[in-house]
C-alpha cells in the first residue's frame, strides 16, 4: 500500500511563499490522484487542491486559486504545493491524501505551515 511522508511546512510571514512536498511510496503510486487537504485549530480538515492521476486535471479551493498550485512529479513519486503569497488564515497542518478509483485512501500524517509577522 500507498504510504506518504509530507515536507516543507515552517513559520513564515504573511507575503511569503513556501513549498510543500509530498513523496509517496509503493508500486502503485502514479495510480492514484492525489490532494492536500488542511486543518486548523478547532476547525474541520478541509480541502485545498487536488491533481489527477494522470496530473492534467487540478481543482482548487477557492480561497487559495491563485495563489497555490498543485504539480507532481511521477518520475520522483512526489507531489508539490506550491504556496504564494500566504495570509496568516492559511496557517493549519497540510495533509497529504491519496485515493484511487478502487475506494483506497492513504493519508500522511501532516506538515505544520504557520503565517504570523
Amino acid at each position: 500500500q500507498v504510504q506518504l511522508v509530507e515536507s516543507g511546512g515552517r513559520s513564515v510571514q504573511p507575503g511569503d511563499s513556501l513549498r510543500l512536498s509530498c513523496v509517496g511510496s509503493g508500486p502503485t503510486f502514479t495510480q492514484y490522484a492525489m490532494g492536500w487537504f488542511r486543518q486548523a485549530p478547532g476547525k474541520e480538515r478541509e480541502f485545498v487542491a487536488s491533481i489527477s492521476a494522470r496530473g492534467d486535471v487540478t481543482l482548487y479551493e477557492e480561497s487559495v486559486e491563485g495563489r497555490f498550485t498543485i504539480s507532481r512529479d511521477k518520475a520522483e513519486n512526489t507531489v508539490y504545493l506550491q504556496m504564494t503569497n500566504l495570509k496568516r488564515e492559511d496557517t493549519s497542518v497540510y495533509y497529504c491524501n491519496a485515493v484511487r478509483t478502487s475506494g483506497d485512501e492513504v493519508w500522511g500524517l501532516g506538515t505544520q505551515v504557520t503565517v504570523s509577522s
